[in-house]
């Protein structure tokens, strides 16, 4: 059990491609199950399109799931009203991709940082203004921030203010969706020593969501490689990068740009990602597979413990 714990979590979104047509569904997360401990950084990664943003906005309670459980500390966020929904928005925050729209250009960087603090009544009116100074202060901004708009801002430091937010309410859980990918390189460091800092003075449990593969090493205790909606494989970071197991997260490693290359042949994985309208039968791998065997074409494989993580292939 850790501190946010997913089972069999699917949302499959109505698609009609013309007007008379038969009712297709898009199966966006189709039965993933894990767990965020805590304190610890959990990162999901895959291709665009794999479902991993879903999760988030599923954990979120953003939007409802078709079937599955999300227990928070042991409760089931679906069954939250009054009180105990409040506590829980309060206790599981999120920093978005694009820092450009997840703000209000309207308002200024103090009314955006302090509304959390009025919407759950934390602070006393009269200490809203220490109280913002010393957020910005955490995420590497200046007092004189304050009373500037959006636009006057770079990305990166649009990053922090969003930072600065989701911190005020002192959060358990800080989901963390793409939030590098619209930066700078010189600028996604800073952003990530920012939240690596967070995370070891106040051992805020992190979902981080990204598929750049560096920057997952870098800073993840575990890591759970998604396609097409299903968890393929599981494991603690070293482990997984050691020593990948699934043909997917192989494949998918080896093709990762390296710094210094180590002289293996750097693989590109063949093929299109199939439509998640149209899921292939058996493993939804298999038409990209190279390892693939016959009972991939027909049966989905289940995913099984080995050697001390989980995955999913019928090659174990």
């Amino acid at each position: 059990m850790g501190i946010i714990d997913v089972e069999d979590l699917k949302k499959h979104f109505p698609v009609k491609k013309k007007a008379f047509s038969k009712q297709e569904w898009l199966k966006a997360v189709d039965g993933v199950t894990f767990s965020v401990k805590d304190g610890a950084v959990s990162s999901l990664v895959g291709e665009s399109g794999s479902g991993k943003s879903t999760v988030a906005r599923l954990i979120l309670r953003l939007t409802p799931p078709t079937s599955g459980k999300i227990s928070f500390q042991g409760n089931d966020i679906q069954t939250l009203k009054g009180d105990s929904l409040r506590q829980f928005r309060k206790s599981v925050q999120i920093i978005f991709q694009d820092p450009f729209a997840s703000l209000n250009p309207r308002m200024t960087v103090f009314d955006t940082v302090s509304e959390p603090l009025k919407v759950h009544k934390l602070v006393d009116r009269s200490g809203y203004g220490d109280y913002v100074v010393n957020l910005l202060g955490k995420v590497g901004l200046q007092a004189d921030a304050m009373n500037r708009y959006p636009h006057e801002f770079s990305g990166g430091q649009r990053q922090r203010i969003c930072i600065a937010r989701a911190l005020a309410v002192s959060p358990k859980v800080l989901i963390a969706d793409e939030p590098l990918s619209a930066l700078d390189v010189s600028i996604q460091a800073q952003i990530l020593n920012i939240l690596q800092e967070l995370q070891r003075e106040s051992k805020i449990s992190f979902l981080f969501i990204s598929h750049d593969l560096r920057v997952v090493r870098y800073f993840s205790d575990e890591v759970a490689v998604m396609y097409l909606g299903k968890i393929v494989e599981h494991a603690k970071t070293e482990d997984l990068f050691n020593n990948p197991l699934h043909p997917y997260t192989i494949e998918l490693l080896s093709s990762a740009p390296k710094i210094k290359p180590d002289g293996k042949k750097r693989k590109i994985l063949k093929g299109d990602v199939p439509s998640p309208i149209n899921i292939p039968l058996g493993c939804p791998f298999h038409p990209r597979c190279p390892q693939r065997i016959n009972v991939c074409d027909q049966i989905v494989p289940e995913i099984k413990r080995l050697e001390g993580r989980l995955v999913s292939c019928h090659l174990f």
